[in-house]
């Protein structure tokens, strides 16, 4: 009997043996499959992509957004494509204050950053990032002649990493021309205002020559190279006994609005202007692509692209939708009567 329980004692003794064996096995495995498991997601997010696109916004001008009708355009465009800033997207706002060496420093470091798409607010912008990148993708906002610029190779066929908007330039001389001599009784002499800095500037002013020669004006173009070269150009206009002026888009000169509407008011010189913002801050007309309507445009791209579209794939769209804007009260500090041919054109009339 008691060999009998001795061998049942034994038998256990060995069972529980083996029964803390098998514990310590699974113990050990268990560790190790857990201790994969935090290795897991490690690695993983290590390789992964990131999830939230990063977008940089690259302007030869001075910010910030809120004072940029393209920055403005290009955010707004985006939210109504379900982009919101900091939860879906990330936006990396670069400004050069008007300095091209600062442009180039801020476009190489959107590169550096590895930013998914490159939005350029203007075509100086767009050549100082095309000189950092061929192959992040770049949407212009707007540029007057990619083509002639040598951004892209045709706007059907772009053909590299740059698309986008493109603003017309031949018929806007033309049109500006006419509406400032519908406007100015006796219109012989147009200065323009222009700095070669802007790459497609000297074909606005050959389109403008050529425009002013069917229309049987003279044209004389002053340059403009610096903020301190803006009372010279005017004195120049005087000199030149001009009618009427015509400001080009260039950098910084919608920052010196408030100056150069002083200066033509001074001068009483009737002057169009190339972007609205002049005639909302007291200038006599404007006649332009809508910007914030080619900056809305803009999102369209960023979306295609971030959704894995090629920008050599993607057309060019020139713009659609142009602005004729009067402003009443400058016409009658000049002494002049807008036409009611003019008023029934115009898009706003500001009073």
């Amino acid at each position: 009997m008691s060999a009998h329980i001795g061998r049942v004692h034994g038998h256990r003794r060995r069972a529980g043996g083996q029964r803390k064996e098998v514990t310590t096995w699974c113990c050990t495995i268990g560790c190790l499959v857990a201790f994969a498991l935090l290795l897991v997601p490690l690695a993983a997010g290590a390789q992964l992509p990131r999830t939230i696109p990063r977008l940089g916004y690259l302007a030869f001008r001075p910010g910030p957004c809120t004072d940029t009708p393209t920055c403005e355009g290009v955010v707004q465009g985006l939210r109504e494509l379900g982009y919101v800033e900091g939860q879906n997207i990330i936006m990396e706002y670069r400004w050069s204050e008007g300095n091209v060496e600062r442009l180039r420093e801020n476009a190489a470091e959107l590169v550096r950053l590895g930013v998914d798409v490159m939005v350029t607010g203007g075509p100086v912008a767009t050549r100082a990032a095309k000189d950092m990148t061929r192959t992040i993708p770049i949407v212009m906002a707007g540029d007057i002649d990619p083509v002639g610029d040598g951004f892209v190779a045709s706007l059907g066929q772009p053909g590299g990493n740059i698309t986008g908007v493109s603003a017309l330039t031949r018929d806007l001389s033309g049109k500006r021309l006419e509406f400032l001599k519908d406007t100015v009784p006796g219109l012989a002499r147009v200065a323009v205002l222009w700095n070669p800095v802007e790459p497609s500037a000297v074909r606005q002013v050959r389109d403008t020559e050529d425009a002013a020669h069917g229309l049987g004006l003279q044209v004389h173009a002053m340059e403009v190279r610096g903020l301190d070269e803006f009372e010279g150009a005017f004195a120049a206009a005087r000199t030149e006994r001009a009618d009427g002026l015509i400001v080009l888009a260039f950098p910084y000169t919608a920052e010196q609005r408030a100056r150069l509407i002083d200066l033509a008011a001074q001068s009483r010189l009737p002057t169009i202007y190339w972007t609205r913002v002049f005639v909302e801050a007291g200038g006599l007309m404007s006649y332009a692509a809508s910007v914030r309507d080619m900056a809305r445009r803009v999102a369209y791209y960023v979306d295609r692209i971030l959704k894995g579209a090629k920008p050599a794939d993607l057309p060019v769209e020139q713009a659609m939708k142009f602005e004729l804007v009067l402003n009443l009260k400058t016409a009658k500090a000049l002494g002049l009567t807008m036409p009611p041919s003019l008023l029934l054109l115009a898009d706003e009339v500001l009073q």
